[in-house]
């Protein structure tokens, strides 16, 4: 018997709703790559099954079917490995809803969550070095109204270590600035994944580019805006750093294999805090990470340290043996007497 409970329809849309902004309390973004995820799904089940979107059953969502999508989301769309398994995490993640308030289906709950994680080969990190990250913070055209925004905000970008959408969020209000007299530290706050919320120290350059920028607004207004005075989009920041990675690319020619995107520069950060011997564990609450195990890749990646570590560890006066083991006669000698 057809009822609303067998339609998948209906529980997506109490997952969308109820399930991930009431009881899951899930950031926007979070919320929206779910969403994503269930409009790529839809259209492909639909089409397999040649049925209308709203005709689909629970049921029909079988295991075979959601690995022939997720095998769908590598070859036909060809997104990553890290896509699929995203993907397969909203998939997952419904299934467990439906299942726990519909006792009939969990079963079918059970063994759509044990299809298996996909393995991804680790990926070394992107950051850029010293002289690379000069270049680009002194890219922008400061003597432009624009240049001096996309100036504050690069250096912004690279003092905090700030995520994308941290960045774009940003508010007047979540600055604070030290005194005429004061010799402190400028402070922001960002609020970040899972709406944990950080306090990060600010150079005097920062401060100073920031506060002009925040001059005449009030403090509920976002702090980067773009040309028409509206909140810049992720994607608008992310188009500032590609703009200026390819202005330095002829002096630089090394930016354009690293494929340069705001996160980028937080890996920057992270890294050059590493070098400047900053403890794991503080670079862990400047980025915001929830487990020290996702700082770990940056002590990973760094070339210089263990370069350095190694000659610590060098024996002095201990010199490599050139000579070969067959031009030495005595031992030969010693061996033909035995």
């Amino acid at each position: 018997m057809k009822t609303k409970e067998n339609n998948l329809g209906y529980w997506i849309r109490r997952f969308l709703i109820e399930y991930l902004i009431m009881d899951k309390n899930y950031s926007a973004n979070t919320q929206k790559s779910y969403r994503d995820t269930l409009r790529i799904m839809l259209p492909y089940i639909s089409e397999k099954l040649h049925k209308k979107a709203d005709e689909i059953l629970v049921e029909d969502v079988t295991v075979n079917l959601v690995l022939s999508f997720l095998s769908s989301i590598e070859n036909e769309r060809k997104c990553s490995v890290s896509t699929r398994n995203q993907r397969f995490s909203a998939v997952s993640s419904l299934a467990k809803y439906i299942s726990s308030y519909c006792p009939e289906y969990l079963a079918w709950g059970h063994s759509i969550r044990n299809i298996p994680i996909k393995r991804a080969p680790k990926t070394l990190i992107t950051y850029l070095e010293k002289e690379e990250i000069n270049a680009l913070l002194n890219a922008p055209n400061k003597k432009t109204e624009l240049g001096r925004r996309d100036s504050a905000l690069l250096l912004f970008l690279y003092n905090s270590g700030a995520r994308v959408e941290e960045t774009a969020l940003l508010r007047v209000n979540d600055l604070t600035f030290p005194g005429r007299n004061s010799s402190g530290y400028g402070i922001v706050q960002m609020t970040g994944k899972g709406g944990k919320t950080r306090r990060c120290p600010l150079w005097s350059n920062t401060c100073e580019q920031l506060k002009e920028l925040a001059n005449d607004k009030n403090g509920n207004e976002y702090l980067f805006t773009n040309r028409l005075g509206e909140p810049i989009s992720r994607f608008g920041i992310y188009e500032i750093v590609k703009k200026y990675a390819n202005q330095i690319a002829e002096k630089y020619p090394s930016i354009l294999n690293k494929r340069l995107t705001p996160h980028t520069i937080r890996h920057t950060t992270a890294t050059h805090l590493l070098q400047a011997g900053v403890d794991i564990n503080t670079i862990r609450a400047w980025l915001g990470h929830v487990s020290i195990n996702t700082t770990n890749i940056y002590a990973e990646v760094n070339m210089t340290m263990k370069a350095k570590a190694l000659e610590q560890c060098t024996i002095p006066g201990l010199t490599a043996n050139k000579k070969r083991w067959k031009d030495d006669k005595d031992i030969l000698s010693f061996l033909d007497k035995l």
